[in-house]
C-alpha cells in the first residue's frame, strides 16, 4: 500500500493512505543500515501488519523531488517563512540564511511578516522593503486585521508548502486563519494516532484543501548554511545578480575588491545595506569554516 508520511515522532511514522486512513508504522532496519531516515512528506510503500489496528512497516521510500535538513521535510514545492513584524523582532540574518538554504534546493520562498498591526504602515512597508530585491515574494499580514490573509491563501492553493519560521511569530494562527477547517482536520488526525491535539513540536503535513498540503514545522532559532563555498554565496543573493560581470575583476565576491559594482550599488541605495552586511557576515563565516 502507498501513502504519504504526515508525521514522524519517537521512531514511529504516521502514513496517510487516503481512504484507508492513517497507519502507525516503523521503518524497516534496511533504512537504518543504509543511514536513510524517512522524512515527513515522503511518498512511501508500507507493508500492513494489522489492518484493524492500522499498523505497518515502511518498506520503501519513493524517489524524492527534494529534501531539506531544517526543517526536515521532503517533496515540497514552496516555503512560506513567517517572521513577526515586531514582537519578537525579526531576525534578518536568520531569514537570509533560510533564503540561501531554499535557494540551494531550488525551492521558491514566500516571506511573510506577520503581526503588521503592531507597526505603522510606513514602518511595515520599510520592513518589507529590506527584502524587496531578494527574489522572493514578500507579504505583510495580520491575523487580527485580516491583512494579507487572502493573498497567502491564494498562493498556497494547489501546492505543497512548508510553513516555517521561529517560535512565537504566529504560524499556527496564520494557518487557522487561512484554513479554519484545518483545525478540525488536525484534530481528526491527532485522534487517529492517539496523540494530543496539535502542537508544533514535530513536523506534520495536513491536507487543508483540494490538492493543498501544509507542512507545519517546529520553530527554529538558528540555521547553518552548509554545502556552499564562500565564493558561491553571492549567487544566492538575487539583489547582486544584475551586477554580475560588471565589477573590475571576474569572479568578484563583492567584499574587499576595488571597483565592485555591488558595493557601488549599496552606496547608491540600489541594494539594501542590511542585506549586504548580512552577506558579508555569512561570507566571512564560510571562509573561516572552510579553514577548519
Amino acid at each position: 500500500m502507498r501513502g504519504k508520511i504526515i508525521k514522524g515522532i519517537a521512531g514511529f511514522y504516521y502514513v496517510h493512505t487516503g481512504d484507508s486512513g492513517v497507519y502507525e508504522c516503523n521503518a524497516k532496519g534496511v533504512f537504518r543500515n543504509n543511514s536513510i531516515k524517512p522524512l515527513v512528506g515522503d511518498d512511501v510503500e508500507i507493508d500492513i501488519i494489522n489492518g484493524a489496528e492500522h499498523t505497518g512497516n515502511v518498506s520503501r521510500i519513493l524517489p524524492r523531488k527534494n529534501e531539506l535538513i531544517r526543517p526536515a521535510v521532503a517533496n515540497i514545492e514552496q516555503a512560506l517563512v513567517v517572521f513577526a513584524s515586531l514582537s519578537p523582532e525579526p531576525n534578518f540574518n536568520l531569514l537570509s540564511r533560510f533564503l540561501v538554504t531554499m535557494g540551494q534546493n531550488g525551492i521558491d520562498t514566500v516571506i511573510c511578516f506577520n503581526k503588521s498591526d503592531q507597526l505603522e504602515a510606513d514602518k511595515a512597508a520599510e520592513l518589507a522593503g529590506i527584502f524587496a530585491g531578494c527574489g522572493s515574494r514578500v507579504i505583510t499580514a495580520s491575523v487580527l486585521t485580516g491583512e494579507g490573509i487572502d493573498g497567502i491563501r491564494e498562493m498556497l492553493l494547489g501546492k505543497t508548502t512548508a510553513l516555517a519560521g521561529p517560535s512565537g511569530v504566529g504560524k499556527s494562527s496564520i494557518l487557522n486563519a487561512i484554513f479554519p477547517e484545518a483545525n478540525s482536520r488536525i484534530g481528526e488526525i491527532s485522534a487517529k494516532i492517539n496523540r494530543g491535539r496539535h502542537t508544533t513540536r514535530h513536523t506534520e503535513i495536513f491536507n487543508v484543501a483540494k490538492d493543498t498540503y501544509i507542512m507545519d514545522t517546529p520553530g527554529f532559532t538558528s540555521l547553518e548554511c552548509t554545502g556552499i563555498e564562500a565564493q558561491e554565496l553571492r549567487m544566492y543573493f538575487d539583489e547582486f545578480l544584475p551586477y554580475e560581470g560588471k565589477c573590475r575583476y571576474n569572479g568578484c565576491v563583492h567584499v574587499k575588491e576595488p571597483d565592485c559594482a555591488v558595493k557601488k550599488a549599496v552606496d547608491n541605495g540600489e541594494i539594501n545595506r542590511i542585506r549586504y552586511d548580512i552577506y558579508v557576515g555569512l561570507y566571512n563565516e564560510m571562509k573561516i569554516r572552510r579553514k577548519y
